[in-house]
């Protein structure tokens, strides 16, 4: 029998982060790469493994994403908030450890829209008395 998968979604800004683990060895692939080969900077490397280092659960989940929209970083941090929902899928005794952390909450910052009347979402245009 195949071991147990969780599954969980993560997003921040614009990206949206579909993540997967189970039981194993470690192993984090986004997209199908490896972490090292998809991300460059080690904090974006740092920010993924975060959830895991807070519980003590580092090395005992292989981790499959699916990641689109928005900037390395803020799929870094989607994958988080993924990785943190499915440990929660795991076991719910995490809970106060990773909402003390502030893991659990969804980042809701995202780009303003931009108005009518002015040149951005909040710059207006160049004002001239004359």
């Amino acid at each position: 029998m195949a071991a147990q998968k969780y599954y969980a979604t993560g997003k921040r800004k614009t990206s949206v982060a579909r993540v997967w683990i189970a039981p194993g060895t470690g192993k984090i692939t986004v997209n199908k790469q490896d972490i090292d080969e998809y991300f460059g900077r080690e904090t974006s490397k740092m920010i993924i493994r975060q959830p895991f280092e807070l519980t003590d659960n580092l090395g005992k989940f292989d981790v499959w994403v699916n990641v689109c929209g928005g900037g390395p970083s803020g799929q870094a941090g989607a994958i988080k908030h993924g990785i943190t929902k499915a440990l929660l899928e795991v076991d719910t005794e995490l809970r106060p450890v990773l909402k003390r952390a502030g893991f659990i909450t969804r980042d809701s910052r995202i780009k303003e829209r931009k108005k009518y009347g002015r040149r951005g979402a909040r710059r207006s245009f160049q004002f001239s008395k004359r």
